[in-house]
């Protein structure tokens, strides 16, 4: 009979009550189908890194319990708290991971900015097709592919999936100034910046 340690219940308890990662259905994921697609270079149109962080993005905002609820929820009455209420998606029914996850969909929401945030709402979260997500945007056809292209590619920096000088330009990234290796600006009392010549 083979001898268990002391601690395998409660190692058990812990992998039960770690969440685990949502299925993946690749059919249903429009960053499958366009990472399956070829660009007139042969090349696929999202790369590993821009799917990776598509889908955890996905995996972020489902444990962060944000998708839309599609029936009723009858868990306050079987609840421990006894029917105390807080506001929705707030309070004593929110565990920590799902806190933990709604600020890391806010984190990497930001990273993008307001403008491709929506794009990623709505085609790596909510699944919805290009065609639509260009409709709801009021974007011109074909409009979509390049936007959620840039976005995702954004995402896969924030995430660290990509290098952060992967963009066409990245030798002006960097600031530079005519003065000497040794040049310093001398600023006055008043607020005038002048250079020590």
């Amino acid at each position: 009979m083979p001898s268990r340690s002391p601690s395998a219940p409660h190692q058990r308890a812990r992998d039960e009550a770690r969440p685990t990662m949502p299925s993946i259905n690749l059919d249903e994921s429009p960053l499958a189908w366009l990472a399956r697609r070829k660009d007139k270079d042969g090349k696929a149109m999202l790369s590993d890194a821009e799917v990776s962080a598509g889908e955890r993005l996905r995996a972020d905002f489902y444990f962060a319990q944000m998708t839309p609820r599609v029936t009723a929820n009858w868990s306050n009455l079987l609840s421990e708290s006894g029917g105390r209420r807080s506001a929705p998606g707030h309070g004593v029914e929110m565990s920590d991971s799902a806190i933990a996850a709604r600020e890391r969909v806010r984190l990497a929401l930001s990273a993008v900015g307001p403008d491709l945030a929506g794009m990623l709402i709505d085609v790596c979260c909510y699944l919805k097709g290009l065609e639509t997500a260009e409709k709801s945007c009021g974007w011109p056809q074909r409009s979509g592919k390049v936007v959620l292209q840039i976005a995702l590619r954004q995402l896969a920096r924030h995430y660290g999936f990509a290098p952060s000088g992967t963009t066409a330009h990245a030798s002006h990234a960097r600031p530079s100034h005519w003065g000497t290796p040794d040049y310093r600006p001398k600023i006055s009392s008043c607020g005038d910046v002048s250079s020590d010549a």
